[in-house]
C-alpha cells in the first residue's frame, strides 16, 4: 500500500511542480517585460502596462508556497495512526486514546531529507538549541517526550510550547517536496486559530483522522466554527479504526447512528450540499474569471480506498491553487491587454480629432474675422447714426462730469482765473480726455452690442476649441514654454473679439484750413496779456464740452472708427494665424511621436503580453480540463488543421484547431488574435472559443503548438450553398451574418475575414442558422497595423492602402451576399477573367464588381451594390442592411411563387469550370 500512495502522490506532485514551474516562469516573464515596456513608454508617469501590479508579491509567496499535507484528526492518537499509515512506517509515536486526550501536543512538520535529523524552530523559523531526546539515541520513532509540549513542576506549559519540532526524513512520499504537518493540540487556543496558524504559507491539503464514523458534540462544533468564519477548508475524512467502528474516544456514548451518520453531520455543519461535495477550496470570482474549482471532500472508510482517495482529493485541492495562481496572472495579463486598447483608441481618437479641432478652429476663426470686416466696410452709415446716437444719448453725463471736473496741476485763483495760457491750454487738454474717455465709453459699449451675436456664437465653442489644443500642447510639448506662448491662439482670438472695445474717438474741430486757423488765432489772442483771462468756472467748462462735441465730424469719426476697427482686426488675426500654425506644427510632431508609439503598442508591446496571457490562459485550461484528445482531421487551412474531439470540459462535441507558430512573431501575433476572439462575449451568431492548451511537448519541444477549442458545427455556409440550399434558408443565414457582424462592431471588432465559409451552419427550432468563426483577422479598430489581410474577392479596395475602418466588412458581406442571392459557389465572370491576385486587386480598386444577374431583384442587386460601394462613407451601417433583409424576406415570405423562382437556381454540380477555381473562395 505504501508503494502505492507514495507512486501516486509523488506522480501528482511532479506534475504540479512542473505546472508551478511554468507558472512561475511565466510570472518573471510577466514581471521583466512590464518593466522593459514601463521604461521604454513611460509618459508623465503614466505606465502603459497598466496599473501597478500590485499582485506580484502575494502571488509570487503564493507559488513559493510547499504542498503540505495538514493532519486533523478526532484525537492525537488518531492523527498518529494516520501518519503511519502515510509513512508505512511506525515514524510516530503509538499513543492510547486515554492519553492523546491530554492536551500539550506540539506541531510536527515532516520534510525531505537524505539524513534523518530532529530539532525545534519556531514560527520564525528561528532554531532553537535544545535537548532533545531524539539526539541522545537513534531511533525509528519518534520520542514521545519530543512530541509532548513541556510542562514545568508546577504544572505550567514552558514557553517553547508553540514551537515546531521539525523532522527531516529519507521517505518516498516527500521526496518531491511534499511536506506533512501534524496539528497541535489547541493549548489554550481556539480551534480556528489553530487551524489558521497551521494552514498559513503553505498549500494545504487537510486530512481529518477518525476512529470513528460518527463525531462528537465537541467535534461537531470544532469544524462548525470553521465554517462561521468563512474559513472553508475542504477535508478528506480518513478512518484509521476498524471499518465498522462505532464508539468515538472522545464520545464514551454508543453510536446510535447508521454509517451514514458521519454525511448528514457533514452537511448539518454546511461542509456539503450534497454527499460528496463539500465547499470549495477557493471561493469568489473576479471581473467574470471563476478563481476556484470544486473540490470535494469524502470520507476514506477503510484502508483499500485510501491510496486512490488521497491523490485524488490532493490533485483536486492543488489544481484547485494552480487555476487560482493562474487566473489572477491572467487578470494581469488581460488588465495591461485592455489598458492597451483603450490607449490605442485614445491615441487614434486624438490623431482623427487634432486635425479637425484645428482645421475648426481655423474656418471659425476666418468666418469671424470676415464678418466683423464686412460689418466694418459695409455698414459706415449704420456706424455714423451710432456715433450720432452715442453722442446724443451722452451729451448730457459728458456736460455733467465736465463741470464737476477738478483740474489737476493748474494754478486757479480764487477768482477761478487762470494766470497763464499755458494752464488754459491744461484745461482744455483735461477737458478734451474727459470728454473723449467718456465718448470712447459710449461708442464702444454700442460697437459691441452690435456683434454681440456674433461674440455669443463664436466664443463659446471656438475658444474651448482652441483652449484644448493648446493645454494638450502644453502638457506634452510646451513645459519649457511660458505661460504666454502657450496660450498666443487664444489671446489672438480675444483681441478679434475685443476689437470693438479699442477704437479710439479722436476730435478734431472741422476739415478746413480756414476753420483751423481761426481756432488757431483765437487761441493766441486769448493768450494776449492785454486780453481778459476767462473764468473757469461751471459755465466756461459746460461750454467748452459743448463747443468740443458740436465741432465733431460724425461722418470723418465713423470713417476712423471703421479704420481703426479694421486695423485691429487684421492685426489680431495675423497673430492668431500664426500662433495657429505654430500650434499645428507642435501638434504635427507630437501625433507623429504619438504613432510611433501606437505602431509599437501594436506590433510590439500588445502581441508580447498577448502570449503571456494566453501561456497563463492555457495553462488555467490544463490543470481544470487536461489535454483534449484530437481525432480525425475534419479542415486544414494556411494557419492550421482541425480535428474533431468527442469532448473536453464541457464541449461536446468539439474542434480543435491546432497552430504550430513559424516563429515568435508568429506566436505573439496568434496570442493577440486569440486574446481579442477569446474575448468576445458569447453571442448566438458567432461560435465561440471555449479554452486552450499549450502542447510544449510537440514535435519533440523545439515548438509548441496552440490547441484551440471551439464549438464543433456540421458545415459550412459554402459546402451548404454548393450542395443546394433553398433560398429562404440563405437569406436567414445572411440575416445572421449580419447580425453577428454587427455584434461584432459593438464590441469594437473588426472581422476582416466574411466569407462563405466562415460562416458554420447550426440547427435551431429545426432551422438552418449562422454562425461567424474563425476570427483569426478580427481586431480593435484601434489595434489594426494596416495590414493587408482576407479573402481577395472579398476585399475592399481600400484595404490595400493600408488604411481602412469596419466598413471593410460591409463590403465583404456585398460580396457574400451575392453568392447568397446567386444560389451557387462559382466565381464571378468578371473575376474569373482575372489570371492572379494582383490583377484582381488592381481590378477592385478599378471598380471591378461581380455581375448582376437575370434572377437577381432590384431590392437585392441595390444592397449588394451599397454595400460594395467604393467610398466607405457611403456604405450602409450594418443596422440598415439587417433592416433592408429582414424587409426582403418578408416579402418573400409573403410570396410563395417567388421562392419557388428562387429555388430552381441550378446547382453547381452542372459546373465544371466553377470547381476549378474554388480556391480562391
Amino acid at each position: 500500500m505504501n508503494i502505492n500512495i507514495s507512486g501516486l502522490l509523488r506522480a501528482e506532485i511532479n506534475a504540479f511542480n512542473r505546472d508551478i514551474s511554468r507558472i512561475r516562469q511565466v510570472l518573471t516573464d510577466t514581471t521583466e517585460l512590464f518593466d522593459e515596456i514601463d521604461t521604454a513608454t513611460q509618459i508623465s508617469g503614466v505606465h502603459l502596462s497598466g496599473e501597478s501590479f500590485n499582485e506580484e508579491d502575494d502571488l509570487r509567496a503564493l507559488i513559493n508556497c510547499p504542498p503540505s499535507l495538514v493532519i486533523l484528526g478526532q484525537s492525537q492518537a488518531a492523527k498518529a495512526a494516520l501518519v503511519n499509515k502515510l509513512f508505512n512506517e511506525p515514524i510516530y509515536p503509538d499513543i492510547s486514546a486515554e492519553e492523546g486526550e491530554v492536551s500539550g501536543w506540539r506541531t510536527v512538520r515532516f520534510r525531505y531529507g537524505r539524513l534523518q535529523t530532529v530539532g525545534l524552530t519556531l514560527p520564525d523559523q528561528y532554531e532553537l538549541v535544545d535537548n532533545l531526546v531524539a539526539y541522545n539515541r537513534p531511533w525509528k520513532t519518534l520520542p514521545l517526550e519530543d512530541i509532548k509540549v513541556r510542562v514545568n513542576s508546577d504544572g505550567v506549559i514552558e514557553e517553547d510550547s508553540n514551537a515546531v519540532l521539525d523532522v527531516q526524513l529519507s521517505n518516498g512520499l516527500l521526496k518531491e517536496g511534499l511536506q506533512l504537518l501534524v496539528t497541535p493540540s489547541t493549548n489554550g487556543m481556539s480551534f480556528v486559530n489553530m487551524v489558521k496558524s497551521c494552514t498559513e504559507d503553505v498549500l494545504f491539503i487537510c486530512l481529518y483522522a477518525i476512529s470513528s464514523l460518527q463525531l462528537s458534540d465537541e467535534e461537531v462544533h470544532q469544524l462548525s466554527e470553521l465554517e462561521d468564519n468563512n474559513l472553508t477548508i475542504p477535508m478528506l475524512f480518513v478512518n484509521v479504526g476498524e471499518k465498522d467502528a462505532a464508539v468515538s474516544p472522545a464520545d464514551k456514548k454508543p453510536s446510535t447512528l447508521t454509517r451514514l451518520g458521519l454525511y448528514e453531520q457533514l452537511a448539518r455543519i454546511g461542509f456539503s450540499t450534497s454527499v460528496l461535495n463539500c465547499g470549495t477550496r477557493v471561493a469568489g470570482n473576479v471581473n467574470g474569471e471563476s478563481l476556484n474549482t470544486v473540490v470535494e471532500c469524502d470520507v476514506v472508510e477503510d484502508n483499500s480506498q485510501l491510496p486512490q482517495k488521497l491523490c485524488d482529493f490532493l490533485q483536486a485541492c492543488l489544481r484547485s491553487d494552480q487555476v487560482r495562481m493562474a487566473t489572477i496572472l491572467h487578470l494581469v495579463h488581460k488588465r495591461s491587454l485592455n489598458n492597451f486598447i483603450m490607449r490605442a483608441f485614445d491615441m487614434q481618437r486624438d490623431m482623427m480629432i487634432t486635425p479637425r479641432r484645428l482645421e475648426f478652429a481655423r474656418t471659425k476663426e476666418q468666418e469671424l474675422f470676415d464678418t466683423l470686416m464686412r460689418l466694418a466696410l459695409e455698414k459706415q452709415e449704420e456706424i455714423k447714426n451710432l456715433v450720432s446716437q452715442s453722442i446724443k444719448s451722452a451729451r448730457k453725463t459728458i456736460v455733467s462730469l465736465v463741470s464737476q471736473y477738478d483740474f489737476i496741476g493748474v494754478n486757479i485763483s480764487d477768482a477761478l482765473h487762470v494766470s497763464t495760457a499755458r494752464d488754459l491750454r491744461i484745461c482744455n487738454g483735461q477737458i478734451r480726455e474727459l470728454v473723449i474717455g467718456r465718448l470712447n465709453q459710449e461708442i464702444a459699449g454700442k460697437l459691441v452690442e452690435s456683434v454681440n451675436i456674433l461674440r455669443e456664437s463664436y466664443i463659446g465653442t471656438l475658444t474651448r476649441c482652441i483652449d484644448s489644443l493648446e493645454q494638450q500642447d502644453h502638457s506634452i510639448l510646451g513645459n519649457g514654454k511660458s505661460l504666454k506662448e502657450n496660450h498666443a491662439a487664444t489671446s489672438a482670438l480675444r483681441q478679434i473679439l475685443k476689437a470693438a472695445y479699442q477704437v479710439n474717438v479722436q476730435i478734431t474741430p472741422g476739415n478746413t484750413f480756414l476753420r483751423n486757423f481761426v481756432d488757431k488765432m483765437k487761441q493766441l489772442i486769448q493768450s494776449l496779456p492785454w486780453h481778459p483771462q476767462p473764468k473757469i468756472d461751471k459755465a466756461w467748462k459746460e461750454k467748452v464740452a459743448n463747443d468740443m462735441l458740436d465741432k465733431l465730424n460724425e461722418a470723418k469719426l465713423a470713417k476712423h472708427i471703421g479704420e481703426q476697427f479694421r486695423e485691429k482686426l487684421k492685426q489680431s488675426h495675423d497673430h492668431f494665424t500664426h500662433a495657429l500654425k505654430q500650434l499645428e506644427l507642435h501638434h504635427t510632431g507630437r501625433l507623429e511621436k504619438a504613432e510611433d508609439r501606437r505602431q509599437k503598442l501594436r506590433k510590439i508591446h500588445a502581441p508580447r503580453v498577448a502570449k503571456l496571457a494566453m501561456e497563463s490562459s492555457s495553462l488555467r485550461d490544463l490543470i481544470m480540463h487536461g489535454m483534449p484528445i484530437c481525432d480525425k482531421e475534419i479542415g486544414r487551412g494556411q494557419y492550421g488543421v482541425v480535428y474533431s474531439c468527442e469532448s473536453w470540459a464541457d464541449v461536446r462535441p468539439c474542434a480543435i484547431k491546432s497552430v504550430v507558430p513559424q516563429d515568435e512573431k508568429h506566436m505573439n501575433d496568434l496570442a493577440l488574435e486569440f486574446y481579442y476572439t477569446k474575448n468576445v462575449p458569447e453571442h448566438d451568431r458567432i461560435v465561440a472559443l471555449k479554452g486552450s492548451v499549450i502542447d510544449y511537448q510537440y514535435g519533440g519541444g523545439a515548438t509548441p503548438a496552440v490547441l484551440i477549442i471551439m464549438d464543433r458545427l456540421q458545415r459550412d455556409f459554402y459546402s451548404a450553398i454548393k450542395t443546394g440550399f433553398c433560398w429562404m434558408s440563405r437569406l436567414q443565414v445572411a440575416i445572421d451574418v449580419v447580425e453577428g457582424i454587427r455584434f461584432l462592431h459593438s464590441q469594437g471588432l473588426v472581422h476582416r475575414d466574411i466569407k462563405l465559409k466562415n460562416v458554420l451552419l447550426s440547427k435551431e427550432n429545426g432551422k438552418d442558422r449562422g454562425k461567424i468563426t474563425d476570427l483569426g483577422f478580427c481586431k480593435p479598430e484601434a489595434m489594426m497595423s494596416g495590414s493587408i489581410v482576407g479573402t481577395p474577392i472579398h476585399m475592399a479596395p481600400e484595404l490595400f492602402s493600408g488604411f481602412y475602418d469596419n466598413s471593410v466588412d460591409v463590403y465583404a458581406f456585398g460580396i457574400l451576399f451575392w453568392y447568397v442571392c446567386s444560389g451557387h459557389v462559382r466565381l464571378p465572370l468578371h473575376f474569373e477573367q482575372c489570371t492572379s491576385k494582383d490583377q484582381l486587386f488592381i481590378s477592385v480598386k478599378k471598380g471591378m464588381r461581380p455581375e448582376k444577374s437575370a434572377l437577381f431583384d432590384d431590392d437585392c442587386w441595390e444592397l449588394m451594390s451599397h454595400c460594395w460601394d467604393p467610398v466607405p462613407s457611403r456604405r450602409p451601417l450594418t443596422g440598415s442592411v439587417e433592416s433592408t433583409l429582414y424587409s426582403i424576406y418578408s416579402r418573400y415570405e409573403d410570396n410563395p411563387d417567388m421562392i419557388a423562382i428562387k429555388n430552381q437556381i441550378p446547382s453547381d454540380k452542372k459546373s465544371t469550370s466553377g470547381r476549378k477555381r474554388q480556391s480562391r473562395h
